[in-house]
């Protein structure tokens, strides 16, 4: 198994080297500047977007918006956010949190561009069901099949192997284990029975199951951390320095850390933003291709939305924690990594451990059910509706399975697929960066003109 584990550390490095972290950010920092930093000056539109009722929510579609976004929130907010932190701070340093904010920050103008590009190139299936994402806008956008089904295959794969099973259901098993004692087959067998009921159902199951967990879980969460936060309120600035300074120079061996360079605080950062917010690996538009709206702007900003909350909000609060409580340099790894950082932070040790094994449990729950509708789509694309069913039965045997496998395998055969996965769709963004900002220009040209009438309008009623 170790031998196995290091030809698959020295694949996983190969992907996730110089040319695919470059394609990543550089991908995110190209639309960043001809988008005109429309993260930052278009993020209040954005999430006033996810509040507002779509005027064109009659258009094609099978699900709302706001269900849309909780589905592809079901599959970003998981693990990642709890376990894939405390490795890559664990691997990288503290500085590794930083190299996260930068993929994501730029990211989130990646993740505009796949659900704009979603929505204006997605079909309806034999089924009657809204079928989108990179295999579709590749193929009929950039007109290049065989770089779709390579981007579908891969897919697949991060279902079957990568984000959609084994690191969540290793996860949750873990971490029961660990705080409520609970054998891990039994857990194992209540996961998959629950991932069962909810996923013959399809998008539409998904999606209600999504929207009553996502906000819930987040909102969860997001308290237990902020408790931590203003415990340790003195520490925040230098914690934040610590991260910064981290970020360029490499990080001295401390306590149970080994020491890590720059460019590990970079290639770990990046790789776990990338599987925690998944912005460029081609996932989340798949969701976002079943929204009921006209407008593939809107859909954009609203799915770009998923990035600030996934990374800038909830992974950063976890990073602070572990950083701030110093459990980022102990011998643990991991969910006991982050399970300890809350235990620590917390006045009542017992709360802390609670919060992260509940929040695990939902997060990465949901991340299961998000992923196995990607994975559907993309059979669906390669083998047609004949292929879902069959699709669906492996997918349930291998969320049974990966309770059983060592972490260190998960998480690196996780990175691999992730990024052979993002390379076909980062191609396709690229190749249709015309089309993106076109629409948009085209889009808030319009928005502009509607806001002048109406301006225009209240005036006269007033002088009237």
């Amino acid at each position: 198994m170790e031998q196995i584990i290091k030809v698959l550390d020295k694949i996983d490095s190969l992907v996730w080297g110089p040319p695919l972290l470059i394609l990543l950010v550089g991908t995110g920092f190209y639309l960043t500047l001809r988008l005109g930093f429309l993260q930052i000056f278009k993020l209040p539109l954005a999430i006033k977007y996810l509040f507002k009722k779509d005027q064109d929510s009659t258009g094609e579609g099978d699900v709302s918006s706001f269900a849309a976004l909780c589905t592809a929130l079901a599959a970003t907010i998981g693990t990642g956010n709890i376990v894939g932190v405390a490795t890559a701070i664990k691997a990288g340093g503290p500085g590794a949190l930083f190299w996260m904010w930068m993929a994501a920050f730029f990211g989130m103008s990646t993740k505009y561009a796949e659900g704009l590009l979603a929505v204006k190139y997605r079909v309806v299936d034999e089924n009657g069901e809204m079928s989108g994402g990179p295999m579709y806008y590749i193929e009929r956008g950039l007109g290049n099949k065989w770089l779709a089904k390579a981007f579908a295959l891969f897919g697949i794969g991060v279902a079957f192997f990568g984000i959609g099973t084994f690191p969540q259901v290793n996860a949750i098993t873990d971490a029961v284990k660990s705080t409520f004692n609970i054998p891990i087959v039994f857990t194992a067998l209540v996961i998959t029975v629950l991932v069962t009921l909810v996923t013959l159902g399809g998008i539409k199951s998904i999606a209600r199951v999504a929207e009553l967990i996502v906000p819930f879980m987040a909102v969860f969460y997001i308290i237990g951390a902020l408790i931590i936060l203003i415990f340790n309120l003195k520490l925040l600035p230098e914690t934040i320095m610590m991260v910064i300074k981290s970020a360029f120079t490499p990080t001295a061996a401390f306590g149970g850390f080994l020491g890590a360079t720059v460019m590990k605080a970079i290639q770990s950062g990046v790789a776990r933003g990338v599987f925690s917010n998944e912005s460029g690996l081609g996932s989340a538009p798949i969701a976002a291709a079943a929204a009921k709206t006209k407008s593939c702007v809107r859909q954009g900003l609203i799915s770009m939305t998923g990035t600030f909350f996934d990374t800038i909000v909830i992974c950063t609060m976890t990073g602070l924690v572990l950083i701030m409580t110093g459990v980022w340099s102990s011998d643990l790894e991991g969910a006991k990594m982050t399970n300890m950082a809350f235990a620590n932070g917390l006045p009542a040790s017992i709360i802390g451990q609670f919060i992260v094994t509940i929040g695990l449990i939902f997060f990465a729950f949901t991340t299961i059910l998000g992923w196995n509708y990607y994975g559907e789509r993309c059979t669906q694309y390669i083998f047609g509706v004949k292929g879902i069913k069959p699709y669906r039965y492996i997918y349930i045997v291998l969320v049974g399975v990966g309770a059983f496998l060592k972490l260190d395998l998960i998480w690196i055969l996780a990175d691999i697929v992730n990024g052979l996965m993002a390379i076909p769709n980062l191609i396709g963004i690229i190749g249709l960066s015309g089309i993106i900002i076109a629409e948009t220009q085209a889009y808030f040209k319009q928005l502009e003109e509607v806001e002048n009438t109406t301006s225009i309008k209240a005036k006269s009623v007033e002088e009237y």
